[in-house]
């Protein structure tokens, strides 16, 4: 086993633009090695690639056919260099441009959305009234004597134009909760626009080409490294700037590969984590120990991430990949608390009777997203001890502290006047939230060896974390703090398939990933269940094969991915061909499977919070002056988290050309 390609292939990129800062802690020792960057001009390596990747997706939960959903372009530069006193430089440039958002502008761009109803549900049916329209507080309900507007809601801030409903692409609304949702860019439509972390807020020249801004995004690698000699065969190796550190050892879902935040806007979960994820500013140290009686090589990683917080980028409402449709509840939770908005079925004035409600600015929705600033305390720290034994097995063991790439919303105490002018005070009032990345701390480990008797290859994956939090309606906050234990086994195995190919093998990989949240809530409530929506225990398994023809020139593989609890699946077939050394062309297609919709219906805490009459009182069962969850609920906004992101991209389907050429 050749472990140092191994760890060049696993481990991080550095980038040259926080060199400097972490070179003066090497010593004037070091300080008399820096590289000279002004010499070796002429030792230069640079390989250029320009990629086309074409995609058009069919019909989605509405009926009507999505049209072309990725029109990218990206020219990529890799180039390396030799610096002076054995430092080295590695440098990735990548610009994109995707024309998708012009040419089909009706779903993406300008003109994407339109004006919107939103539905009632009574005995006799279902009601359908227009955004700033819904019955109650528009005109006088069952003689409750309400006049109009009594919340506030202006539609001359928030007309019906350019939105969608909340996951119409995806499920129908069915007595559930919904909104409508601002879905143009962010120069054509500022409702609801919020940096979430990288995202939210972007333009249109943003979205089509979002590697330019102003964390300069197209630098995708940057950084020196060097080899320290010492004794007795033992070395440090140092890296230093932007760059991609890789821990783990799987494919499409991510256990122990967690320092480097991800974007899913690309192409959801699956382009090659190559691709999408994020770089950063980091330092890189590794202390190779050599060999001793019982190990082949030791070596101990410290990896500091010393560049301001980004999150996983999960895409903007009304672009093409919204992984779990989580972008858009966002954006349309924070237009709710902007500007007001109407909701769906939201009060429940009779039984049976759930009547769409108009509610005013700073009522319900998202208030604040509190994205963590520049502090040491903010930084990410990460060690690493891996190993190889005399027999072969390769192991590692993992510790990372950091800020979860993953958004918390937590139910926010407000208050504000009712039907009468009094102060109400409630935990939570109605549905507000806001925005956290909280703080986690992570144990794990992984091995890798070779099964003799199956010629297999074996890879085992394991992380223990603390800290994460997931949406919990029994808790007041709406929230609550688990830990997590999440696994991945994964077996690659060449294998002689004679209908296929009978002198190459084809390579059969599968994985199994599976996932424990501690301590998990989920009860009876009076009207349904009430918890956590996130499966307690869930697996999801992939397989992979892929064959070899025409002198590996043609490479037909499909990937299948399971979602064990939300029933769904995804199928994708594609085919590479390698018509020369410089030009690759990749033809396939991504179909979705899913089981029915109701299986992700969860509690969407419309009856949390007493309000009489519209919130409480006679039609909801127990205490009208008390706060909690009744268990009344729908697909939204809490079901996109059972469908995860495959069940929840079910309406998806597409097929897709790339084009890649290396001049």
């Amino acid at each position: 086993m050749d472990t140092h390609k191994k760890r060049s292939r696993l481990s991080a990129r550095i980038g040259l633009g926080g060199a400097l800062c972490a070179l003066m802690s090497l010593g004037a020792t070091a300080q008399d090695n820096l590289p000279d960057l002004g010499s070796g001009a002429d030792k230069w390596k640079v390989d250029v690639y320009y990629e086309n990747d074409t995609r058009f997706r069919g019909k989605d939960n509405t009926g009507r056919t999505v049209g072309l959903s990725k029109f990218r372009n990206t020219v990529q530069v890799e180039a390396d260099r030799p610096l002076s006193n054995g430092w080295e430089f590695h440098g990735v440039l990548r610009g994109t441009f995707d024309g998708a958002y012009r040419i089909n502008d009706d779903q993406f761009g300008k003109e994407a959305g339109g004006a919107i109803t939103l539905d009632s549900t009574t005995p006799g049916g279902t009601i359908a009234s227009p955004h700033g329209g819904g019955p109650i507080n528009r005109v006088s309900v069952n003689g409750l004597g309400l006049v109009n507007n009594v919340f506030g809601f202006n539609t001359g801030v928030n007309p019906n134009d350019g939105l969608r409903v909340l996951g119409d692409r995806w499920h129908d609304v069915e007595g559930g909760v919904a909104f409508g949702v601002p879905v143009r860019p962010c120069d054509y439509d500022k409702r609801g626009c919020t940096d979430f972390g990288g995202y939210g807020d972007l333009k249109r020249s943003e979205l089509e080409s979002p590697e330019f801004n102003s964390r300069l995004d197209f630098i995708r690698e940057a950084y020196v490294k060097k080899t320290f000699a010492l004794d007795d065969q033992r070395s440090v190796f140092v890296k230093i700037g932007k760059q991609q550190v890789v821990w783990g050892r799987t494919d499409l879902f991510r256990v122990l590969d967690v320092i480097n935040p991800v974007d899913y806007s690309r192409n959801n979960i699956y382009d090659e984590l190559e691709d999408i994820r994020i770089p950063m500013w980091m330092v890189q140290a590794e202390y190779r120990m050599g060999g001793s009686e019982s190990m082949q090589e030791r070596n101990l990683q410290v990896v500091w991430n010393f560049d301001q917080f980004r999150a996983n980028n999960l895409g903007q409402c009304g672009s093409p990949n919204v992984i779990l449709d989580a972008g858009c509840f966002f954006r349309g939770m924070k237009n709710l608390w902007d500007n007001g908005g109407t909701v769906a079925n939201f009060a429940n004035v009779a039984p049976g009777t759930f009547l769409a409600t108009d509610f005013g600015p700073g009522q319900i929705g998202l208030n604040e997203v509190n994205l963590p600033g520049w502090k040491l305390k903010n930084t990410q720290l990460g060690v690493k001890y891996e190993g190889v034994t005399q027999d072969g097995l390769s192991f590692s063991l993992n510790a990372l502290t950091y800020r979860s790439q993953l958004p918390s919303l937590r139910g926010a105490k407000r208050s504000t006047n009712a039907f009468n002018g009094e102060f109400r005070d409630y935990w939570p009032y109605l549905i507000s939230f806001d925005m956290y990345f909280p703080r986690v701390n992570l144990i794990g480990g992984s091995m890798d060896f070779e099964w003799e008797a199956a010629n297999a290859a074996v890879r085992i994956e394991a992380a223990y974390t603390n800290g994460e939090e997931f949406a919990n309606t029994a808790k007041p906050e709406l929230y609550s703090s688990n830990d997590v234990f999440r696994a991945v086994i994964g077996i690659d195995r060449p294998t002689f398939i004679p209908f296929i190919n009978p002198r190459r093998t084809t390579l059969i990989s599968g994985q199994l990933f599976y996932q424990h949240i501690f301590d998990h809530t989920l009860r009876d409530g009076p009207l349904g269940k009430v918890g956590m929506p996130d499966w307690e225990d869930n697996v999801i398994g992939t397989l992979l094969i892929k064959a070899f023809l025409n002198n590996d020139r043609l490479s037909p593989q499909i990937i299948f991915a399971h979602d064990f609890r939300a029933q769904s699946t995804v199928a994708a077939p594609q085919v590479e061909w390698l018509l020369s050394d410089n030009l690759k062309f990749t033809v396939g297609a991504n179909v979705k499977f899913g089981s029915n919709n109701d299986r992700y219906k969860f509690d969407d805490c419309r009856g949390c919070n007493p309000w009489p009459p519209f919130t409480a009182g006679p039609n909801y069962p127990g205490n009208a002056a008390q706060a909690f969850s009744r268990g009344l609920g729908g697909l939204e906004p809490l079901g996109r988290f059972r469908a995860g992101p495959i069940g929840a991209a079910w309406a998806e389907d597409e097929i897709f050309a790339t084009l890649r050429y290396k001049f």
